[in-house]
């Protein structure tokens, strides 16, 4: 995809303006109500974890987030989930909300193979609690999340059970949800995602060496360090202390990865936003660049009643909620866990892959390495959804 057509659609989605053309049929557009206020939740609680974790990996998939958000909401005698995602009910109705999730969630796990993505929700309850008929339809049709019975009382069991299930529908990539130290609850719900890609500009893992990647001031560690050279979309930003390259996977994914200058992360991730990344989008220029990416692998667990505490969420995870829509089992003891896993490598070489130019044929490239804490933002291009959102301060 060329860099104006990308900006083109980057500003139609940012925009709320995503029209039908990229489809044939009205029901493909379902989705395109969710774009802006997907993105905008999804900065605001990237900023507020990244705040509450200050110098540590962070690591979310607003949008997984966002769809376990609005599952448990159905059938909820509180609206306050699907407004705390940022929706307006009087101009879009919650029957709509998850229509669009619904087409949404399809679009992310049928129309992109150039990411190996497993994406999805899994309700654990106690034997003895029972879930209206209903509400496992609508989890079922709009959602394809289950409910398995688990016996809570033999909690080093059911903890047990619950890391298979997720291991399983993650073909073994996920395998730790919950440790010794959790505790259970009525009902539990887990959320969880892993990602990795191929990149349309591949790196050779030939290349790989290992290199310093400075933490801060006082800690240096070594990474094996991917390294690989060629035209790169790059943007040195006046305005915010960053500067950042953009890379592409083969299909639907792109990467943003910014890299604050020494001592101003908290300002760029401060200014992350719709505008922040139109704006981006729309300067990013191709350029010549010897580049230097740790490779890694990632993972990440947060109860949302922890992250979400800011968001007026938190009383709704608790024994006074009202959840007589979903069970007649009242008070309910709700648990919502998101598990998070970016894997970040050369990515699989495909016979027709892109390379860089050789050396001998490029003119002054510039030289970026992301050896100090930076920043990645992973998104669907066709969707504009936000799949993964990261702070690296130690990739060792």
């Amino acid at each position: 995809m060329s860099l104006a057509l990308y900006t083109c659609l980057l500003w139609l989605c940012t925009s709320g303006l995503w029209t039908a053309q990229a489809r044939t049929n009205e029901s493909s557009n379902s989705h395109r109500g969710l774009a802006p206020t997907n993105v905008d939740f999804a900065f605001n609680l990237y900023q507020r974890l990244v705040a509450l974790n200050p110098d540590k990996n962070t690591l979310i998939s607003p949008v997984s987030i966002s769809m376990a958000l609005a599952m448990v909401s159905l059938g909820s005698a509180h609206t306050q989930f699907l407004q705390s995602l940022g929706f307006n009910l009087t101009e879009i109705s919650e029957a709509k909300i998850h229509q669009s999730f619904q087409h949404l969630n399809y679009l992310l796990k049928q129309s992109d193979t150039g990411l190996e993505m497993n994406m999805g929700n899994a309700m654990f309850l106690l034997q003895k609690l029972k879930l209206k008929d209903s509400f496992l339809a609508d989890v079922k049709q709009y959602y394809e999340s289950e409910a398995l019975a688990i016996d809570f009382e033999d909690w080093t069991k059911a903890r047990q059970q619950i890391n298979q299930h997720v291991k399983d529908k993650t073909r073994g990539k996920i395998e730790h949800v919950f440790s010794d130290l959790d505790s259970p609850a009525s009902f539990i719900l887990v959320n969880y995602i892993f990602l990795r890609g191929i990149w349309e500009l591949p790196f050779s893992p030939e290349s790989t060496r290992e290199e310093d990647f400075y933490v801060n001031e006082k800690s240096t560690v070594k990474v094996p360090m991917m390294v690989q050279s060629g035209s790169i979309g790059y943007f040195r930003d006046s305005v915010f202390p960053c500067q950042l390259i953009q890379m592409d996977y083969v299909g639907n994914g792109t990467a943003f990865f910014i890299l604050p200058d020494q001592g101003q992360m908290d300002t760029v991730i401060a200014a992350l936003s719709r505008d922040t990344i139109d704006r981006w989008g729309k300067l990013m220029t191709p350029r010549q660049v010897n580049l230097y990416i740790p490779k890694f692998s990632m993972s990440d667990t947060y109860d949302l009643k922890d992250m979400l505490e800011d968001l007026n969420i938190k009383d709704l995870l608790t024994n006074q909620s009202d959840f007589s829509g979903n069970t007649k089992d009242v008070p309910l003891t709700l648990k919502v866990v998101h598990k998070a896993m970016l894997q970040l490598d050369e990515g699989n070489v495909l016979p027709n892959s892109r390379n860089g130019a050789p050396l001998h044929l490029r003119s002054k490239p510039l030289t970026i390495k992301f050896n100090r804490p930076f920043v990645i933002l992973i998104f669907d291009k066709f969707t504009w959804s936000s799949l993964m959102m990261s702070r690296v301060v130690n990739p060792a």
